[in-house]
């Protein structure tokens, strides 16, 4: 089992002839996701390898080609509109890759989005992948195999080192979520911790957190609450100083309120396995499953 994406999965790629869009495209197909069409404005009617169709708009790609699902590879400026557009094109899944997305462009379009009921997948995300059925996204096909541990995180890099780690001690994987690191984001650790609670094909869940905000303390109360499963977690950037920005728009730590220190007491108290660094991963979840 998986959430988000599996087999049944048709993926329309907006951007698809750009350099990033083109690229990674060819990294999807390869890895046997359905790409059923791209959409990229004045060039509908090409061929992308000779076989995807490309469109002027998403309505007209999903009304030819039944896709249920979009990413979007597109500059920033673009970005806000292409997810309205897919969302009103009655897509059920965006996941939008693209970085540097206003907020002030997101702060109007989540609004939007949940209007059509849609759900999306970042913006600033390394999207998803349901190891051996349907990758969305840039997550590297050859580092995940197929099993039963749910992965969700803000960091796209640290999800390639966890994932490696389980992937090269026969630890398969569920389904993959990189939600983003951005302020504003689509779904968030709760949607996808809910969404392996209820998945039967995932016996154990991997959480990735990083310092700012309070996703994760947000998170760990809902472990607490509602997961049975066994959860594994880790924080990045433990040794950031205060008020500084680490990579990612949300880290910053405010106050006392995204320290990591305060993360890590939130794990602590909802009984989730802390990872003290990403290895330790593999030991954690030997020891739960």
């Amino acid at each position: 089992m998986s959430v988000f994406i599996d087999r049944e999965t048709r993926l329309v790629v907006q951007g698809i002839t750009g350099r990033e869009g083109s690229f990674h495209t060819r990294q999807m197909l390869e890895y046997g996701t359905t790409v059923v069409a791209g959409v990229t404005p004045g060039k509908g009617g090409q061929r992308f390898e000779g076989t995807v169709p490309v469109f002027n708009v998403v309505a007209e790609a999903v009304a030819q080609t039944g896709a249920n699902t979009s990413v979007i590879y597109v500059p920033p400026a673009m970005a806000a509109g292409a997810i309205m557009e897919a969302a009103e094109a009655g897509l059920e899944l965006i996941v939008c890759i693209t970085e540097g997305v206003p907020v002030m462009d997101m702060s109007r379009t989540m609004p939007f989005v949940r209007s059509r009921g849609a759900r999306l997948i970042g913006p600033n995300c390394p999207g998803l992948i349901t190891p051996g059925a349907s990758k969305v996204g840039i997550i590297p096909g050859n580092i995940c195999a197929p099993g039963r541990v749910g992965l969700v995180s803000r960091s796209g890099t640290l999800t390639y080192e966890v994932v490696n780690h389980l992937t090269r001690n026969n630890i398969g994987q569920s389904t993959c979520v990189g939600i983003g690191g951005d302020p504003i984001i689509g779904t968030d650790f709760i949607d996808c911790l809910r969404a392996f609670q209820e998945d039967p094909g995932t016996s154990a869940i991997v959480m990735i957190g990083e310092i700012g905000g309070t996703d994760e303390q947000n998170a760990a109360a809902f472990v607490k609450e509602k997961v049975t499963k066994p959860v594994i977690g880790f924080i990045a950037g433990q040794t950031a100083p205060k008020g500084r920005r680490m990579g990612h728009a949300g880290a910053i730590i405010s106050g006392a309120s995204g320290t990591a220190e305060e993360k890590l007491a939130a794990f602590e108290a909802a009984d989730i396995a802390i990872m003290r660094r990403p290895l330790d991963v593999v030991d954690l979840l030997k020891a739960r499953l």
